[in-house]
């Protein structure tokens, strides 16, 4: 299982940066003291994901192992259409820069709550998690499907909580380095420089 495990990590290593980048993009544009709260729903809302899509993934081993080639190239396809369409935006939309203020009076006028708006965003968030969940699920079927059923199992429980935890724990880090740096800056001494590279690296990071 450790074997198949260490196996199947290499092989979604992709994805899950591709996951790690689009959550901590989530959280952006959340109040300082919200981003924790925001990071702990999605992180419950991809255990649901996985709790849906691990079992399914089982089955269909079981039941019809033919279809994960052809779930894998469905997911690869998925990736290039993504790629593709976030280096396309790039490069057609540079320099084009969000009216603030027209985005604004647009909540305004939408009657949302703040908290309306937060539990969209941790919905939004999720259903993303459940795309990137699956892929990485899938993948990691292609890896253990000469396996025994009880070790893909074991193996694809492994990678679904530790992808989880491993995800949203860098993702909850990523998102409060700002705040560890300005607490650098407030220190002084030798330390303040640091806490002010830290902050301005991190909308960039």
């Amino acid at each position: 299982v450790s074997i198949l495990t260490k196996a199947a990590a290499k092989k979604t290593a992709g994805v899950i940066g591709d996951d790690l980048a689009l959550n901590a993009q989530q959280v952006a544009g959340v109040k300082a003291n919200r981003e924790l709260p925001v990071v702990w729903g999605v992180f419950k809302g991809s255990l649901v994901n996985k709790l849906i899509l691990v079992p399914a993934a089982l089955l269909i081993s079981w039941l019809a192992p033919a279809l994960v080639v052809p779930l894998m190239m469905v997911g690869g396809a998925y990736l290039c259409y993504e790629g593709f369409e976030k280096v396309v935006h790039k490069l057609l939309h540079r320099g084009k820069k969000p009216d603030e203020e027209a985005r604004a009076q647009a909540v305004l006028a939408s009657g949302e709550t703040p908290q309306e708006m937060e539990k969209k965003k941790i919905r939004g968030a999720v259903r993303t998690d459940f795309i990137l969940s699956a892929e990485i699920i899938v993948l990691s079927l292609g890896v253990v499907g000469g396996a025994s059923f009880p070790q893909q199992a074991m193996t694809l429980v492994v990678i679904a909580l530790g992808m989880t935890v491993g995800v949203y724990g860098l993702v909850a880090g990523i998102v409060r380095l700002d705040d560890f740096g300005l607490w650098l800056c407030r220190r002084g001494g030798a330390l303040a420089g640091l806490g002010r590279g830290i902050v301005a690296s991190a909308p960039w990071l």
